[in-house]
């Protein structure tokens, strides 16, 4: 079957305004609730303090209620005396006795302030003889009092509809005796997972299967902006059951559907939904990168005299979220009351050109790294790739820029805005860019457990070579070998950049046990095996990376079936050919032995880091270097079967 068009592809803008027209989403009603649950709710209308805080004048410190006046001219040489009265203040007593002039009473922090005194002197300053006190030091009118009202005046207004509660709020209602306040009730949001190949997480995983994660993120999501998440499970590709439990949703304020959005033969969402009511669908097709298939609807519902706001967002994770934070996102907050998000913008250049598709609004997920100090701008922004379809990409950007429908590409060396995804964000104490390896995984999880946040960006050994030489991570992860010299890492190093030797690792070709092509054979007899079956096809390694410069090394000028897939990591070689999408591919001997495939020894190469020098002695680059030469780690990397450099000079040394 041919899948159908989207009813009309529209500009992000008008499906943007077509919908909130159509919703004319505003606060809902409130509701009352404890205080002791208030925390993070949006008031619903102004609170007026009931009474003075404090409600009495009140002492201060520990020490003696008098009157001030006759303190002046006191001091060490010369004490003034006063009677000491009868009574104590304590904490909750009421004052029986007046402060006549000449006499003093001993009082208690937070005791109320008895008649006719004015001040209160501290009882360091004083001492006591008998019934008289002596003040060595003078007080003025006043001195270690809070008198009435003055932290609060009944009557003032010292919340707003619209404040979000938290922990200092709840703690001025408290102060005031409010043990219940209103707030804007939470926009109950119904999640609905649609598609024949999703399965709950925490099921065994079945072959064509995918857990549904859209739900958890989405869910999440919706906490976050004061809404109240419930979901409504998986539904299969059945019209009855879809239509059913749609109905049951249409008692929530926003209905999200993901999946089932692109108008093909087995994408019945859409369907049911024109199928609910007026006005209906506003937008189904939005000329966006990623999430073009994008449903919005709203249906009146006549008996309830409400409307309800349903969004069909793309499967994809990356995609459901983008669409969610774009359209969705804002809709919730007003309903829950609260005010429209601000966006923290920062302006980063771009490493390397990103292609785009004209006639399509497109978002590009990006990390942050920091610039080398002086540099405008200071930040530079590395793609994060990966695709729509990717459970991770969005959890581990730091932000995203738009690219406009009207171009095609930006240039590398372009300055972008980044647009922050999350608030108080900052950046990373430890930036690593370049080759991806399971062993350094396992440092920076290390770091990670000292308490040092990292980020690590995959871009190949070539990439982060040029990081670290433009100033843009404190430590690139690489694995070149010169031809040449038939060395690895250390002729590539520029003026500026120090080597820290990491530790040696097998490469070699992997494929699944018993593949007679491979099985027993020595890499010239194996290779010239695959190169002859034209149906043996490679899983390749990214550009740039150092295993594709050993792929085409070791390949010369041929190019086998296969040859163009590239994979970015180890791990995505070795499930190629596990999975038998590929049958085979060069990869590390650690990942290939952990998935249980056939190993043909190729050479064993050298994983080194490559660090600015401005950057060497930074706090994390210094926790880093510290890491890869204890003895604990050392074991553990042989454990992996990695090689640590104990045999090289581990000694700082720069190029030469």
């Amino acid at each position: 079957m041919q899948q159908s068009q989207f009813l009309d592809v529209i500009d992000r803008d008008v499906a943007e305004q077509r919908f909130l027209a159509a919703l004319q989403p505003r606060a809902l009603d409130s509701e009352t609730v404890p205080l002791f649950t208030a925390c993070q709710r949006v008031l619903a209308q102004d609170v007026v303090a009931p009474l003075d805080v404090p409600s009495f004048d009140r002492s201060n410190v520990d020490g003696f209620a008098l009157r001030a006046e006759e303190t002046f001219g006191a001091n060490e040489e010369g004490a003034k005396r006063f009677r000491l009265n009868a009574e104590v203040l304590a904490t909750g007593r009421t004052p029986t006795q007046v402060v006549a002039a000449g006499t003093a009473t001993p009082i208690a922090t937070g005791a109320v302030i008895p008649r006719g005194a004015d001040a209160i002197v501290m009882i360091e300053h004083t001492d006591v003889r008998e019934n008289e006190l002596l003040v060595r030091r003078p007080v003025t009118p006043g001195a270690n009092i809070t008198f009435t009202g003055t932290d609060v005046g009944r009557g003032e207004t010292i919340l707003r509809r619209g404040d979000v509660l938290t922990a200092r709020e709840t703690g001025v209602l408290a102060a005031l005796g409010i043990a219940e306040v209103a707030v804007v009730r939470r926009p109950r949001v119904a999640i609905i997972s649609t598609g024949d190949e999703l399965i709950a997480p925490g099921t065994p995983m079945q072959p064509g299967h995918v857990y549904d994660s859209n739900a958890t993120i989405l869910a999440d999501a919706v906490r976050e902006l004061g809404g109240e998440p419930s979901c409504l499970g998986i539904v299969p590709d059945d019209e009855r059951a879809l239509r059913a439990v749609l109905e049951k949703a249409l008692a929530f304020d926003v209905v999200l559907l993901s999946g089932g959005t692109s108008k093909g033969p087995g994408d019945l969402s859409y369907r049911v939904v024109q199928e609910l009511g007026q006005p209906g669908i506003v937008a189904h097709g939005v000329a966006l990168k990623p999430g073009k298939p994008l449903c919005l609807a709203v249906i009146q519902l006549s008996d309830a005299n409400r409307k309800v706001a349903i969004a069909i967002l793309p499967g994809f994770p990356t995609s459901a979220i983008f669409t969610f934070r774009e359209f969705l996102a804002p809709v919730v907050r007003r309903l829950a009351g609260r005010s429209e998000d601000t966006t923290t913008v920062v302006r980063a250049q771009l490493p390397l050109r990103v292609n785009s598709e004209r006639g399509r609004t497109e978002y590009v997920l990006v990390g942050l790294v920091h610039r080398t100090a002086g540099e405008e701008p200071e930040w530079a922004a590395y793609p994060m790739g990966k695709g729509s379809g990717s459970v991770t990409t969005f959890s581990k950007a730091d932000g995203f820029f738009v690219i406009p429908r009207q171009r095609e590409y930006v240039e590398a060396g372009d300055s972008v805005e980044v647009q922050l995804l999350a608030k108080g964000w900052r950046p990373a104490d430890l930036v690593v860019i370049g080759s991806h390896c399971v062993g350094l995984d396992y440092l920076l999880r290390r770091l990670q457990e000292q308490g040092i946040q990292t980020k690590f960006l995959a871009v190949g050994s070539t990439g982060g070579l040029t990081a670290a030489q433009r100033g843009e991570c404190d430590v690139a992860g690489i694995h070149l070998l010169d031809p040449e010299s038939n060395t690895y890492n250390r002729p590539f190093l520029s003026e500026g950049l120090r080597l820290l030797p990491g530790y040696g690792r097998l490469q070699g070709m992997v494929f699944r046990n018993g593949d007679a092509r491979f099985e027993g054979k020595k890499i010239a007899d194996a290779l010239a095996s695959a190169l002859a079956d034209k149906e043996c096809v490679l899983v390749n390694r990214n550009r740039g990376s150092g295993t594709r410069i050993v792929i085409d090394r070791l390949l010369s000028a041929a190019r086998p079936a296969g040859y163009l897939t590239e994979s970015r990591s180890h791990n995505a070689v070795v499930a190629a050919v596990a999975q038998g999408r590929a049958d085979w591919g060069v990869a590390i001997a650690t990942v290939a032995e952990e998935a249980g495939l056939g190993f043909l020894p190729l050479q064993e190469e050298q994983y080194d880091f490559v660090i600015p020098g401005i950057r060497w002695d930074r706090p994390a680059v210094s926790a880093f270097r510290h890491v890869l030469q204890e003895a604990d780690v050392q074991r553990v990397l042989c454990a992996k079967g990695f090689r640590p450099a104990t045999d090289r000079n581990l000694s700082d040394f720069a190029h030469t």
